[in-house]
């Protein structure tokens, strides 16, 4: 009875598991930076092409309102998906304050945490118009922190 017991309740925890929408967040120690930051060049890519498709559809009489929703919250859903891996993949698991004090390491710290700051807001924009400049600041934003965060080959 207390086996069958502990099996029942093992097997109705992990069915009540969610998907997992981001890296875990125990210390598994699997990590992979240059895939979340191509990850971010491909969102970034397919917020801009929503963007542009919400433009044209917009234009058109008349209106298709269908696939202009569905370019909306298609871009709503990608930009979710960066804040997402910025916040809980990078600011959360991956970069690190300095525990030695080191000035320089200090500096590369705040460097990288102003790029994420940035991107997050940019992201935030972007869900709110159509406006293209948020494209390129959030495509120069992760050019610098490629550049800032040590291991990431700027690839993207």
């Amino acid at each position: 009875m207390k086996r069958t017991f502990a099996t029942l309740s093992t097997l109705i925890a992990v069915a009540m598991t969610g998907q997992v929408l981001a890296h875990c967040q125990i210390p598994c120690g699997i990590y992979g930076d240059q895939t979340r930051a191509t990850l971010l060049a491909e969102h970034i890519t397919t917020i801009e092409k929503s963007m542009k498709q919400i433009v044209e559809l917009s234009a058109k009489t008349p209106t298709d309102y269908n696939q202009l929703v569905r370019w909306v919250n298609n871009k709503e859903e990608h930009a979710d998906k960066i804040s997402e891996i910025v916040t809980y993949y990078f600011m959360a698991q991956r970069v690190k304050k300095p525990a030695d004090g080191d000035p320089a390491k200090q500096k590369a710290y705040i460097e990288q945490l102003t790029i994420l700051h940035e991107m997050l807001v940019s992201t935030m924009k972007a869900k709110q118009s159509t406006d293209l400049v948020h494209i390129e600041n959030l495509r120069s934003q992760l050019d610098r922190f490629s550049h800032a965060y040590p291991g990431l080959e700027h690839s993207h």
